[in-house]
């Protein structure tokens, strides 16, 4: 019998590369907000891979950005952490996207571990113009591997899981083999809320949008949840209620039905949504938000 191997490995990319599409697809759940939307994903995410062999611990790691807020600024440095930490590192680039952008990301964050270069959306490509990526990528930084794939579409996500045990040490599990993230239930009925509003409002409102669980208790035939929903301005907070509050009712129903899918329970759930001027520059709020 083979040795266990196990280890940390850390998905890392600009926005919108599908870094949280492509932890979905090794776990098979929905642990990471998915949107056409970039920089949906705030915080370090740990999704745990456990096989009869080994064991993956993924970081989804928001997406590479210009620091404009504090929160960016933390954001950041959940990236240059989760780097310190990993045994692997998956540099994801959307094949469309532009290479010598990727290339200097992907050198600023360098790190002596392993790299696997990541060719998402493999079937918006032709063949040849991938091998020229590819070609380009070798001669440009040389990672461990270069791997292309469709995340969305599982397209060769398997052989991927494959490079990735082979890089890994013989090391026993971190993680009790029934665990599937270090995050608590929380953490993820907030992101679950927090991706209805993307889906749901346009424009810049997502942006300034934190969700906060302010109680959540398990009753004997239920799960009631409070949650606040914080805007910037009082402009928002409106369109956030909508008219005769047709939105919040929206966001509570849609966001409903997929937690009690994920904590497989009936859900009571009341929204209220507060105005917090510049949250996301300051440290009393970030830090009641969970930044």
């Amino acid at each position: 019998m083979s040795e266990f191997k196990s280890g940390f490995v850390a998905i890392i990319g600009k926005p919108n590369a599908g870094k949280s599409t492509l932890l979905n697809q090794f776990l098979g759940e929905k642990l990471a907000i998915v949107t056409r939307k970039a920089q949906t994903t705030r915080h370090r995410i740990m999704g745990i891979l456990t096989e009869d062999n080994y064991q993956i611990v993924f970081s989804d790691t928001p997406g590479i950005l210009d620091a404009k807020y504090k929160m960016h600024e933390r954001m950041l440095e959940e990236i240059k952490n989760v780097r310190k930490d990993t045994d692997v590192l998956l540099f994801v680039m959307d094949v469309n996207d532009d290479l010598e952008e990727n290339l200097e990301l992907l050198k600023e964050y360098k790190t002596n571990k392993p790299v696997i270069f990541i060719l998402n959306k493999v079937d918006t490509i032709h063949k040849k113009d991938l091998q020229e990526l590819g070609e380009q990528i070798t001669a440009a930084a040389n990672p461990q591997r270069i791997i292309s794939i469709s995340a969305q579409e599982g397209i060769r996500t398997d052989q991927l899981i494959e490079h990735i045990v082979d890089l890994l040490p013989v090391h026993p599990p971190y993680f009790n083999e029934d665990n599937m993230s270090d995050r608590p239930v929380r953490f993820f009925v907030e992101e679950i809320i927090r991706e209805k509003i993307f889906k749901l409002l346009s424009k810049e409102i997502p942006y300034h949008t934190a969700v906060h669980i302010r109680s959540y208790k398990d009753k004997e035939t239920l799960t009631k949840i409070e949650a606040d929903i914080v805007v910037t301005r009082e402009t928002q907070k409106i369109i956030m209620i909508g008219k005769g509050g047709g939105m919040i009712r929206k966001i509570s129903e849609q966001s409903r039905a997929d937690i009690e899918e994920f904590i497989q329970r009936k859900v009571f759930m009341e929204l209220r949504v507060k105005v917090r001027k510049d949250w996301r520059d300051s440290d009393i709020f970030l830090k009641e938000y969970g930044y």
